[in-house]
Parts: structure tokens; sequence; C-alpha cells
């Protein structure tokens, strides 16, 4: 049986789209290949050409990434105490991409989006939100055009064993215009404050995925006390 991987993680670049107060990146090389190659001494050897190294200054928030704890408690742990259970399993993608912009994922939309593929969530599951904000991360309306997780809903899935979810928009949330028109502020993210679960946010390439039967590889990069850290988000399909 063949294996096809998907890509689900998002460019990072001097020039991306971010949230608002998350400053973009810095990439800059540090040391060319010939500079190496002058300061460590072996270009007056003849090796003139060897390695060369970036440096890269970036926020906990930047492309695909998975809040910790910490990011909504004080006393949370950072991405480091992430369980890796709970970073590898079994993937479910709805779709809500008939949903108006800023609208907020309903309990009711979820069991409809879980209907449509004739799928029943078990402990474990990896549930990913696909609003379709993935397909123009790298315009303006990134930060608009999308809608986003309740409290409710998140509970909800919460209460069916769910531990770790992802979505295609810059905020597991509906978009900051819309948590304002409502005065509802992140309380999907703040379901964090009582209860144990993860989410990734700035994930792409949801359209290629079926609604289950893959597997989802999310593991973070273990930065130690910060709020969330960068994951390569990858599907694995048998095909």
């Amino acid at each position: 049986m063949a294996t096809r991987l998907i890509d689900l993680s998002m460019k990072v670049h001097n020039d991306m789209v971010a949230f608002p107060r998350v400053v973009r990146p810095s990439l800059a090389m540090y040391e060319s290949w010939e500079e190496f190659a002058e300061r460590i001494g072996a270009a007056r050897h003849g090796a003139d050409s060897l390695a060369a190294s970036y440096l890269v200054v970036t926020g906990d928030h930047i492309g695909t990434h998975v809040d910790a704890l910490r990011h909504f408690r004080k006393s949370g742990g950072g991405p480091e105490t992430i369980p890796l259970e709970y970073c590898f399993g079994d993937g479910v993608c709805l779709d809500f991409r008939h949903l108006p912009f800023g609208a907020g994922i309903t309990v009711n939309d979820v069991k409809q989006a879980l209907d449509k593929i004739q799928y029943t969530l078990k402990p474990l599951d990896i549930v990913l939100i696909h609003t379709g904000a993935g397909a123009y991360q790298e315009s303006e309306k990134y930060l608009t055009d999308h809608c986003g997780m309740t409290g409710e809903a998140t509970n909800w899935l919460l209460d069916q064993g769910i531990k770790m979810t992802g979505i295609d928009a810059v905020t597991f949330d509906p978009p900051v215009w819309a948590m304002f028109e409502r005065k509802q502020f992140w309380e999907a993210h703040l379901v964090m404050r009582e209860r144990e679960y993860y989410h990734l946010e700035n994930m792409t390439n949801l359209d290629k995925l079926p609604g289950h039967g893959f597997k989802l590889s999310l593991f973070p990069i273990k930065w130690v006390n910060t709020t969330a850290a960068p994951v390569r988000a990858v599907a694995i399909l048998d095909e």
C-alpha cells in the first residue's frame, strides 16, 4: 500500500501575514558559505566555500504552531509538557466553508459536519476545522475572512475525548472584528483556563484531506515555558 504525505504547514518568511500584535519573523543570513570558510580558517587551505547559516528571530505564534496551556494560564505548562500521544493519531477534517465570515461554529454545526462525513468521534481523535482561509494566507483578508470555534463547541469536542485540534485560520476563534462586534473575546481559547486541550493555528491544505481515514503528525518543537511552539504539520494517507 502506497503512502501519501500532505504538508499542512504555513510558509514562514519575512513578509508573511501575521496576527495583529504578533511581530513578523526576521530571517537574515548571519554568515555566508564563504564567510564561514574564511572565519574558521579553512579558506587558506583551499576550502573556500563551506557552511552558511541564518539568524532567525520569531515569535512563538508565527506560522503553523500549537498553543500551550501557558498561553492562557500563568501557571500552565509550555509546549514541552504537551503529551506526545496527543500529537499523533487519527485525523478528522470538518468542513465549515459554508458558514459566513465571522460566524461562531456551534455544537450543532459540528454535529452536522460529522453527520456529513458519517463519522463518530472517539477519544484522542485529532479534529481539524476547515474554514477555507488556508487558501489565502498571503492576503490581508486572511485576518478577517473566516469563521471560528465557540467555547460551547470547543467544550463539546473535549467531552468526546478530544485533546488536540487545529484550524486553517489565524485564530481558533472567530476573527477579531467579529469578537468585538459580539463583545465575546477568545471564548474558545479561554476554555484552556479550565480544561486541558491544545489547538494548532495557521494550518493549510485542509481541502486536500478526506473527512477521515488519515493520520496526523503534529509534533511541536520542544521550547520550554513559551506559550506556543512551531509545528511541521503533516497528514499521512494510505492509498
